[in-house]
């Protein structure tokens, strides 16, 4: 197994910031979340769509929970992305991903998402190989189709190192309250890392587009992490010049 990082970046990288500034700013972000969420749900204009992906453990479920700690739960719906049942095995690859994208005045979170089928469709080779690279186009027309209906679209993925991946599966084996995150499949998916490192790679490459673009979030420290991702998303929400209604003329 390579443990180079070359080809997506380093995963160690904290821009100079320590764990205690950056704790600081996270809490501060945190704030200007709380009010965008609320200001986006009011506006009703614009929804926000969120994609994690990352090798395993490497810190999906984390981000979810700290990231969007205090924010209402009526504006915020995350979907995880299993294996297609038959039904959605029935219909072509995006079809249960455009039914759990947000509705305007709401953000969504997928936890794992359509990448799934360039990349484990692609390192297993569940599908023949013109048929996961035609996907990349698919992918690319999706995210240009949601944009123009009002849902900006922020992709992460979370890089970290096999070096720290080991670390998080043995924390897992020693502590029972995480059994439960644990598979023998995920050392199975470790052999490969070299071949998903490849297609996280063209993934990057062919799928970051304009108006909807990945960013690699060095991951083997959590709190840089939570910090890199807060930051993206209040930038993005700030962007959108979101608005409270007007009150509403009242008859005499």
């Amino acid at each position: 197994m390579s443990t180079s990082t070359d080809m997506l970046g380093p995963t160690k990288e904290t821009d100079g910031i320590d764990k205690a500034e950056a704790k600081r700013e996270f809490g501060r972000l945190n704030k200007h979340l709380q009010d965008h969420q609320q200001r986006l749900y009011a506006d009703g204009r614009h929804a926000l769509l969120v994609v994690l992906q990352g090798m395993d453990a490497s810190g999906k479920d984390g981000t979810v929970r700290h990231v969007f700690r205090g924010v209402n739960p009526q504006g915020v719906r995350v979907q995880s992305f299993k294996q297609p049942t038959p039904e959605e095995a029935r219909h072509d690859f995006l079809w249960r991903i455009h039914a759990a994208v947000p509705p305007l005045g709401m953000i969504g979170v997928f936890n794992r998402s359509h990448y799934e089928d360039v990349l484990v469709s692609r390192v297993h080779a569940l599908v023949p190989e013109g048929v996961w690279r035609r996907r990349y186009d698919e992918i690319n027309d999706f995210e240009h189709m949601l944009t123009g209906a009002g849902v900006t679209v922020v992709k992460f993925m979370l890089h970290i190192s096999p070096e720290e991946q080991a670390r998080r599966f043995e924390r897992r084996l020693r502590d029972p309250r995480r059994h439960w995150k644990f598979s023998a499949s995920d050392l199975q998916e470790r052999e490969r890392w070299d071949q998903y490192q490849e297609a996280y790679a063209d993934v990057v490459r062919r799928c970051s587009t304009e108006w909807a673009p990945w960013t690699v979030v060095p991951a083997d420290r959590k709190w840089y992490r939570n910090l890199v991702v807060a930051r993206s998303i209040v930038a993005v929400l700030r962007a959108m010049d979101l608005r409270y209604p007007d009150l509403p003329e009242v008859a005499p």
